[in-house]
């Protein structure tokens, strides 16, 4: 089926992976399936619309215009703002890693990150996603999504990054049970051996499951340690929220 224009103008944007700034014409088609004439022709025509720049050697990047769009139309900007003075507050007392996730697709979409030097290896970044059975975020949003997204992960595949990654059906059912039940994702070792990543979710007044708050932490056994401060800066972003 021939796609329409927009769809493969999207396909022009979608294929900058998180971390590149700046990609060449023929790599654009590559990764986005169309022929290079029409990739040209793409870039061409968002370059004038503002929404990718040129660069000098003629790779391009994206513009300014389209992170001025993004920025405007996300629901989750709100969120971000008000979660921010708690993720600095929580970030403050942890010293490692604070992020704050949320449900996109079949995975989680990370709006924001705090960091420090020194601190332990993570793999996420803002704008960066991960796989919902993964990550301690992707648990929580999980464990409180709809039953046929739930079934839908469950039945995989479960793409795993370690040894310690929730890599079997029975396993990850078992997992959202104690999520809901212990109003925790607690995940030793399941993106990187040496990092443990720990999340709670974050509710709206309504109860309602909107994000995922969470520290990334030296897997030791001092993990466990850094629940309570973690679970009082989620109530307080959702006391927040309207």
């Amino acid at each position: 089926m021939t796609r329409s224009t927009v769809a493969r103008a999207v396909s022009v944007v979608e294929a900058f992976r998180p971390g590149e700034t700046v990609l060449g014409v023929s790599e654009i088609a590559r990764r986005s399936g169309l022929h290079v004439a029409t990739a040209s022709r793409l870039v061409a025509e968002l370059v004038d619309l503002g929404l990718l720049r040129r660069e000098t050697d003629r790779r391009v990047g994206l513009g300014l215009r389209l992170w001025e769009l993004g920025a405007r139309a996300s629901p989750a900007l709100s969120l971000r703002e008000v979660a921010m003075p708690l993720m600095e507050d929580l970030h403050a007392v942890v010293g490692q890693h604070t992020q704050l996730g949320v449900l996109d697709g079949d995975e989680v979409l990370f709006l924001e990150r705090l960091s420090a030097p020194g601190a332990v290896v993570n793999y996420t970044r803002i704008a960066g996603r991960l796989p919902l059975h993964a990550s301690s975020s992707g648990l929580v949003l999980l464990a409180h999504a709809s039953r046929d997204l739930q079934e839908r992960t469950i039945a995989g595949p479960l793409r795993t990054f370690t040894a310690a990654t929730i890599g079997t059906p029975a396993r990850l059912r078992s997992a959202l049970d104690q999520v809901r039940r212990e109003g925790v994702a607690f995940c030793p070792g399941h993106i990187h051996p040496d990092a443990c990543g720990i999340a709670v979710p974050v509710r709206d007044p309504a109860g309602a499951v909107v994000a995922a708050l969470a520290v990334i932490v030296p897997n030791d056994a001092d993990a466990r340690a850094q629940v309570p401060a973690l679970r009082a800066a989620a109530r307080g972003i959702g006391r927040q929220l309207r």
